[in-house]
């Protein structure tokens, strides 16, 4: 049976004196390995990219972690010095991306900016700067250029009992991530519910409200360790039985 297909968009980078079109390696991986899952990467096109004729050719959508932020105009507010950088390319996809395959029951897994795009599709708004509120952590990646230094899972959320978090990793309570981000969810929006938060009262994770399928958003980065760490590995495995579920309805 062939591999189900997930849609990735892509970021915009500057290398060699050209734009390029690109995902980290780590979201790939993770795809394909744990969630047995074909990746395709949709271009960063803005307005002009056809999610609906991506989403008529793919199992399933991965919205992806990225250094760059969402434009906060696009929940309201004006942007500032701090709030950069931007991608407005992959902005222009990303978020119609979301909105249609949540309308269509496309079993869909966001991850860091994805789950900040995921809540601003459905009408959330952003904090900046997180570390700088009163009680705040500083969820700020460390200054090293060793990633698995960088991306090492030290801190401890919280899963809601009864949540989809709950079922997908065989139990509610705490478990240890690795969550780098210095944007989180501020407004929630009124399509999502809390599944899992930082003890400081950071949202950590999503689920979509009465979805068709398999909608999710996590603020931490199951990608990099999904091979060897079970939470990370579960939601992969979860993600991808969805994605299975998916294909073979639709054929």
């Amino acid at each position: 049976m062939p591999l189900p297909i997930i849609a990735i968009p892509a970021d915009t980078r500057i290398a060699e004196g050209t734009v390029w079109h690109a995902v980290k390696g780590q979201y790939i991986d993770a795809a394909l390995k744990v969630a047995r899952a074909m990746p395709l990467l949709v271009p960063a096109l803005g307005a002009e990219a056809d999610v609906d004729a991506v989403l008529e050719r793919v199992d399933g959508v991965l919205i992806s972690g990225s250094v760059s932020n969402v434009y906060p105009e696009l929940y309201g507010r004006p942007a500032g010095e701090k709030d950069g950088p931007f991608d407005p390319g992959r902005d222009g996809v990303s978020l119609p991306l979301i909105r249609r395959a949540i309308e269509r029951g496309i079993p869909l897994l966001a991850i860091c900016r994805g789950i900040q795009e995921l809540n601003v599709a459905l009408g959330g708004t952003l904090a900046s700067e997180i570390q700088e509120q009163p009680g705040m952590w500083d969820h700020r990646m460390p200054e090293t250029t060793d990633w698995d230094e960088a991306f090492a899972i030290r801190q401890t959320v919280n899963i809601r009992e009864g949540s989809c978090m709950a079922r997908f990793l065989g139990s509610a309570g705490t478990i240890q991530v690795n969550s780098l981000h210095r944007q989180a969810i501020s407004d929630i929006a009124p399509r999502l519910q809390v599944e899992a938060l930082a003890d400081d009262g950071t949202i950590e994770a999503v689920s979509v409200i009465d979805a068709k399928g398999f909608a999710i958003g996590v603020q931490w980065h199951p990608e990099y360790w999904a091979e060897t760490d079970a939470p990370s590995r579960a939601l992969f495995e979860a993600y991808g039985k969805a994605l299975r579920d998916y294909a073979a309805a639709r054929r």
